[in-house]
């Protein structure tokens, strides 16, 4: 009986090692990282996906559409694709990378649909 009591005080112990070791880990937080500063956030602000309001895609789309000759059709689907994506590549033309949405929506016969 003193043998079987001895295995149940050392499996307890053991136990008790256990949880103090985990709680242990769990409370070392990692360092916190650094905020990015607000000049870079403004500085992205319409350009990556969803951080644009609604209101705000007109004025994206006329600097974008403004060295265009098809000013109406670019005018017209920039402004579908901004208000379905939210965003608006920076330029005049390309860098539609930054915006996945934008640059992936494709028309039926595969080609871009925003502009």
């Amino acid at each position: 009986m003193a043998g079987k009591l001895s295995i149940v005080m050392l499996f307890f112990v053991a136990f008790l090692f256990l949880i103090v070791e985990n709680q242990a880990s769990i409370s070392e937080a990692p360092s916190p990282q650094p905020q990015s500063n607000s000049t870079s956030s403004q500085h992205m602000h319409g350009i990556t996906e969803g951080s644009l309001k609604p209101q705000e895609c007109g004025p994206r789309c006329t600097t974008r559409c403004s060295k265009t000759q098809y000013h109406k059709p670019c005018m017209f689907f920039c402004q579908k694709c901004c208000a379905k994506c939210l965003c608006v590549p920076p330029g005049f033309y390309g860098n539609k990378q930054v915006c996945p949405c934008y640059n992936n929506w494709k028309t039926k016969r595969g080609g871009p649909k925003c502009p």
